[in-house]
C-alpha cells in the first residue's frame, strides 16, 4: 500500500465567508486535485470543532444561512463538479428539518455521504434505514478512545469510508504522527474493510506524506478556512496543489 497515492478530502463551512466565496473555493479545490469535499451545514454548537470552524459556523449563521440554502448549494456543486460531495452537520439539524425530508433532499441533490458526529448508530436506526434506501452513505467515526470492538461494530454499520480522528480533542490543533498513532491506524485498518480517512490537525504536505501508506484519504479542514481568513480565497488553489506532488484520479462513487 506504500506506493498507493493518497486521496484528499477538504472541508468547507457553508455560507462562510459567503456562498459566492464557497463557489470559488470549491472550484479551486477541484481544479487542484481534491477528490472529495465535505460541506458543513452550520450549527450553533458544533461540539467536535475547534475555534476556527466554530467561528465559521457562528458567522455563517449570523449571516442568515439556512439548511435549505445549504442543500441547494450542494445540489449545484454536485451538478457542476465530478467528485463526491458530502454533508457534515449535527443531529439537531436533521431532527428539526425532518430526517426523511433531509435524506430525500440530499438524495435529489446528489449528495453521496453524511457525517453526523453526535449520532451513534444505536440512536439512529431510522437514520441508517433512510441512508440505505436513499443511497446516501452513513459515515461513522473512529477515535483513539474507541475500543477494537466498537471499531468493528462501526466498521460494519457504516458505508463509504470511516473517518478516523487523528487525536483526542477538537479540530484545528496540529497532530503528531508517532508510534502510538501508527498503532492506532493499524487497529483502525483491521477493524473495517472500508477506506480510512484521517482528519483533525492535518495541515500541510508533510502531514499528508506521513499518512501515505497508512490511510486512504487525508482530510484538510481548519487549515483551509484559516488560509482564507488570512490570505483570501485565491490562496486556496496553490495550497491544495502543494499538498501532494500530483493529483490522484477522482473517485466519483462512495457507495
Amino acid at each position: 500500500m506504500q506506493d498507493k497515492e493518497i486521496l484528499l478530502m477538504t472541508h468547507i463551512v457553508l455560507g462562510y465567508p459567503s456562498f459566492d466565496a464557497n463557489r470559488k473555493i470549491v472550484a479551486q479545490m477541484v481544479e487542484n486535485g481534491v477528490d472529495c469535499i465535505e460541506m458543513q451545514i452550520p450549527f450553533s454548537e458544533p461540539m467536535a470543532d475547534g475555534p476556527v470552524i466554530l467561528k465559521a459556523n457562528q458567522d455563517s449563521l449570523a449571516a442568515g444561512t439556512r439548511v435549505a440554502d445549504c442543500i441547494e448549494f450542494g445540489r449545484e456543486m454536485a451538478a457542476t463538479h465530478d467528485i463526491p460531495f458530502l454533508f457534515m452537520t449535527y443531529y439537531n439539524i436533521l431532527f428539526k428539518y425532518g430526517e426523511e425530508k433531509f435524506f430525500d433532499d440530499c438524495s435529489k441533490a446528489g449528495i453521496q455521504g453524511l457525517i453526523i458526529p453526535d449520532l451513534p448508530p444505536e440512536m439512529g436506526r431510522d437514520f441508517l434505514q433512510l441512508a440505505k434506501s436513499r443511497q446516501v452513505a452513513p459515515i461513522f467515526i473512529f477515535a483513539p478512545t474507541s475500543t477494537p470492538q466498537r471499531m468493528a461494530y462501526l466498521g460494519k454499520t457504516g458505508d463509504g469510508f470511516i473517518y478516523c480522528v487523528a487525536r483526542r480533542g477538537v479540530t484545528g490543533k496540529k497532530s503528531e504522527f508517532g508510534e502510538d498513532f501508527s498503532s492506532y491506524l493499524a487497529t483502525c485498518r483491521k477493524s473495517t474493510t472500508l477506506p480510512i480517512a484521517v482528519g483533525f490537525g492535518i495541515q500541510d504536505s508533510e502531514d499528508v506524506a506521513a499518512l501515505k501508506g497508512k490511510a486512504d484519504i487525508a482530510v484538510i479542514g481548519s487549515q483551509t478556512i484559516r488560509l482564507v481568513d488570512e490570505k483570501g480565497v485565491d490562496a486556496v488553489g496553490p495550497f491544495i496543489a502543494g499538498l501532494r506532488q500530483r493529483p490522484a484520479t477522482p473517485q466519483k462513487e462512495l457507495r
